[in-house]
């Protein structure tokens, strides 16, 4: 069997890919750089492809958000519009990626509408925003206090604002987006923002991009000495979901309600949490969500673990969710003692032909 990458050169992802395909006894995958497909040249797939992420390669993200500090804030639906049509080019060939779902996959509006159809536990969500004044105004309507403010096509936790507001208009933000000049950019922290202003400043700027606003889940709390709900760091979990069956999972734990670990969010202790909630239907849970996304062999799962730890919501889904490198497949799992990338080519390698 041959498989081709449509990836970055150099990105670890790709690497990791291939390293599994030869421990699998498989050929080095081929790769199409994402560059080539973006740019309109021609490129050649050899058997299977696989769809990979852009990556963090600077030229790539000019292509597709437009040229400016890769690090900034925005530019969303441009790069949307741009990743989309680079998919339709890859959509002549046989994949182990769908094509749809990847794209809903990075259009959380329409990722929370698929999976509130199919009754798989979600946030609330606010509907349309097309700025802060909106956005509080709709906010009053519902009665909500707390929110999630994410950009519709962002990944990474960028641009995300969790926002709360009290009795005397006091207003809080956390996000990991800092002012820079006329600008907003990613500051690989999470920061508060306390003056309205400001906050104001950061929704309007992200609102032409498109907004999804959900009702903000109260995640449960990890102690040090072990799992005690509703004391020291939140926690979620990310799940990945293999050929339909929940792999890999690690804790992210942090003090800010944002846990990506690129964040300074860290690992938990998965034996403790596992033992603390009911990991048969958490799991459940995430295997119904990546169920909305058939034709995907791997989906990640974003799940929120409630205050009580009996309730569980899915935060996000996401089509490139499995970089976790030195992550031991769950035991009793098909993938048990490999990465997540030996399951996926192990689910390739055991799917009926022409699947």
């Amino acid at each position: 069997m041959r498989l081709t990458v449509v990836g970055t050169p150099g990105d670890r992802r790709v690497a990791l890919f291939a390293a599994a395909c030869r421990r699998a006894g498989l050929a080095e995958p081929a790769l199409v750089p994402w560059r080539d497909v973006l740019l309109g040249r021609p490129f050649t797939v050899d058997g299977t492809l696989r769809v990979e992420s852009p990556g963090e390669d600077a030229e790539v993200n000019a292509l597709l958000r437009g040229p400016g500090d890769p690090a900034r804030v925005g530019g969303g639906a441009r790069w949307y519009r741009t990743f989309r049509a680079g998919l339709e080019r890859l959509r002549p060939y046989p994949s182990v990626s769908d094509i749809d779902d990847i794209a809903v996959m990075f259009d959380k509006r329409a990722a929370h509408a698929r999976l509130l159809a199919a009754g798989v536990p979600v946030p609330p969500a606010l509907g349309p925003v097309a700025g802060y004044a909106r956005l509080r105004a709709r906010m009053a309507e519902r009665g909500w206090h707390r929110v999630f403010v994410k950009p519709a096509h962002g990944s990474s936790a960028s641009g995300v604002i969790a926002l709360r507001t009290a009795q005397g208009g006091a207003v809080r933000a956390q996000t990991s987006a800092a002012r820079e000049g006329d600008g907003w950019y990613n500051a690989l922290r999470v920061r508060t923002l306390d003056t309205e202003p400001e906050i104001a400043s950061l929704v309007d700027a992200l609102a032409p991009d498109g907004l999804h606003v959900e009702r903000w889940f109260a995640k449960a709390g990890l102690a040090q000495e072990g799992v005690r709900d509703g004391v020291g760091r939140v926690f979620d979990l990310r799940v990945v979901v293999v050929a339909g069956e929940p792999t890999h999972a690690v804790v992210r734990t942090a003090a800010v309600p944002m846990t990506n670990l690129h964040l300074g969010g860290r690992r938990g202790d998965l034996a403790a949490v596992r033992a603390a909630i009911p990991w048969a239907e958490a799991m459940d849970v995430c295997a119904r969500a990546a169920s909305c996304f058939p034709g995907s062999t791997m989906v990640g799962v974003d799940l929120l673990v409630g205050v009580g730890m009996r309730r569980f919501a899915v935060a996000e889904v996401n089509a490139f969710g499995d970089l976790l490198p030195g992550l031991a497949g769950l035991p009793g799992t098909s993938a048990e003692g490999g990465d997540t990338y030996d399951a996926q080519v192990a689910a390739v390698l055991r799917a009926p032909a022409g699947a």
